[in-house]
């Protein structure tokens, strides 16, 4: 399962390549394509998920985009880490920036979450915490509730 897995995430690795490639060569910014995106204050989302450094970088974070999924994980974390794809996918294919959280790196950040489990998402919509899940969670059902809040 391991072996397909890892398949799986080249995969989306090899994708996200091709389209920023694209993207560049047509000199498009990276996550262009909306007008939402020129909104004052806020700031395109990287085409990959952005790793927090701590409790500051996450509220430059939720201050810059409109809409933030924050991914709290765990390396050791099975459902973690299948997850980890979708959480790659919907950085580079969505119009949310996508954040991560290591929980073990970051207990006071986690715990500020509300993330007693792993993984826990929590949705910032407008600078607010608006959703918050617990466990794993699939493709469709993130796509949805970022449309929602969107």
């Amino acid at each position: 399962m391991s072996e397909s897995l890892d398949d799986e995430r080249e995969q989306i690795r090899e994708q996200k390549r091709r389209e920023l490639q694209h993207r560049l060569d047509k000199g498009e910014a990276v996550g262009a394509g909306d007008d939402t995106d020129s909104a004052a204050g806020s700031t395109p989302p990287p085409s990959e998920p952005i790793e927090i450094a701590g409790g500051n970088h996450l509220d430059e974070v939720i201050t810059n985009h409109d809409i933030v999924l924050v991914d709290c994980y765990a390396e050791w974390c099975g459902p973690c880490q299948m997850m980890e794809p979708t959480i790659e996918a919907l950085a580079a294919e969505s119009a949310a920036a996508v954040a991560t959280v290591d929980v073990d790196q970051h207990q006071h950040l986690a715990q500020q979450l509300g993330a007693r489990g792993v993984p826990t998402l929590v949705l910032y919509a407008d600078g607010e915490p608006v959703e918050r899940l617990v466990g794993a969670q699939d493709r469709a059902t993130l796509e949805s509730l970022l449309a929602q809040h969107g």
